[in-house]
């Protein structure tokens, strides 16, 4: 009997033999971003890697049991929100001289590392934390002290800053007013100097205010001059001057943001706490945008895969009929819709990254505003119709607080704030096409 021929090892990638990858988090389909699990990646280093598994056990041992609990009481425990500002988790765009000595960067990565990538991995993690729990255990400071870090004054910052890790200090922004949010230009609020020119006397008010129950300082959009754009200014204003006054809002959802209502009667601000120039906030207001929006790009991407993950498990659990719901041709068309656009919005994500880290101009390059703020639309319709799908999938489940369907209810009322935060859908998808517009005829784009 002739010998067989060896068998030649195939070079064509479709037929090679599987090769043994790296895991990580869900398994299921689309539950992570494929690079955890699937896909190779150019974007990312063992540093993330090490970045995103400190996080994941971190709030997989000390957040996600708890969440609901804390959501529904409207805050976390004090010894938990001090032990979270110093597990040096939050405020990781604190640079190194205005932080103690003590706290370590995020999964001890020097804070000088981290790049645009580990803010994605940071939020994407960190966007497993459902309700306003987030905020209730760092504040509103994520959203408050950026403008702090690149417009204040060295004095500012060694002031304010170093506090935020002991809860000595904690921001809140104060932007949206009851006559409106988005439209920033039209602040009504007012800061006019004393006739000594050391301060400023502020009146007005500030709603839906997210972290502002446990905030020492509201860094403040006020008018100081004209009308318009040109008369903006920002000026961080303590929570405990005389006639200042806030309480909360009750809301559907996000229970644990504290959204509340200001109100500023007469406060007298000392002109030391300006950021920037007078008159020239417009622009830290809408640069600060680019980040937010990102940012809660970012989550919306993640509570999609979240809806998408669990409503595929209790797919596979639950038997109607006699077979598994995920048996159904419907069902699985859900599912696998929810999939394409995230994985989809993910990459746009990524490219994005991309861009903002190679650009000298940063979060401030104007190439970028458009794109932001039309990713934040997608990714806030995503999250809506994954929403859906999943309490579709859970049927009455998906309705009830408690039980196998809890998150996916805490979401439903969660995901307005998702759509409406950091500017209206309908005014930022504007944003975009204004802004695009003007970028394609600077490159020569002619009608």
């Amino acid at each position: 009997m002739a010998n067989p021929t060896p068998k030649k090892e195939s070079l064509i990638p479709s037929i090679m033999e599987p090769q043994k990858k790296e895991t990580f988090g869900n398994l299921g389909p689309w539950a992570e971003p494929s690079w955890y699990s699937s896909l190779a990646s150019p974007y990312y280093s063992e540093s993330h890697k090490k970045l995103r598994n400190a996080i994941r056990k971190h709030v997989d041992e000390d957040i996600k049991p708890y969440m609901l609990e804390w959501e529904e009481k409207g805050e976390a425990p004090v010894e938990v929100r001090l032990k979270h500002a110093r597990s040096g988790y939050p405020f990781a765009d604190v640079p190194e001289p205005y932080r103690p000595k003590d706290v370590p960067g995020p999964a001890g990565i020097p804070v000088a590392e981290l790049d645009i990538f580990h803010l994605i991995v940071m939020t994407d993690e960190n966007s497993r934390i459902e309700g306003g729990v987030g905020t209730a255990l760092g504040g509103g400071s994520v959203i408050g002290v950026p403008p702090i870090v690149h417009h204040g004054t060295e004095e500012q910052k060694r002031k304010w800053l170093p506090g935020l890790f002991n809860w000595e200090t904690s921001f809140c922004l104060g932007i949206t007013e009851p006559s409106g949010g988005s439209d920033v230009a039209n602040i009504q609020t007012t800061a006019e100097k004393t006739k000594d020119g050391k301060h400023y006397v502020v009146n007005g008010y500030k709603k839906w205010i997210t972290g502002m129950p446990w905030a020492t300082h509201m860094t403040t959009a006020v008018r100081t001059g004209g009308p318009g754009a040109k008369g903006i200014s920002v000026i961080v204003i303590p929570t405990d001057a005389k006639g200042f006054s806030h309480r909360r809002i009750p809301n559907s959802g996000q229970k644990g943001g504290g959204a509340s209502f200001v109100e500023m009667d007469d406060v007298h601000v000392p002109v030391e706490n300006l950021l920037g120039k007078e008159n020239e906030g417009f622009k830290i207001i809408m640069t600060n945008f680019n980040k937010e929006r990102f940012i809660m790009s970012v989550g919306c991407n993640r509570k999609a895969r979240t809806c998408l993950s669990e409503s595929w498990a209790y797919a596979s659990k639950r038997h109607t009929f006699g077979k598994p719901l995920i048996a159904n041709q419907i069902i699985s068309h859900k599912l696998a819709t929810i999939g394409r656009y995230v994985e989809s919005h993910w990459a746009w994500l990524e490219q994005l990254a991309y861009h903002i880290q190679q650009s000298p101009l940063g979060w401030q390059d104007p190439e970028i505003a458009g794109q932001i703020a039309l990713s934040k639309v997608h990714g806030g319709r995503i999250l809506e119709m994954a929403n859906r799908e999943a309490q579709q999938i859970f049927g009455g489940a998906g309705y009830q607080k408690g039980g196998p369907g809890a998150i996916i209810e805490q979401m439903s009322r969660d995901l307005r704030m998702m759509v409406v935060g950091g500017g209206s859908e309908e005014i930022i998808a504007d944003l975009a096409v204004r802004q695009e517009t003007a970028l394609a005829k600077k490159r020569g784009w002619k009608l």
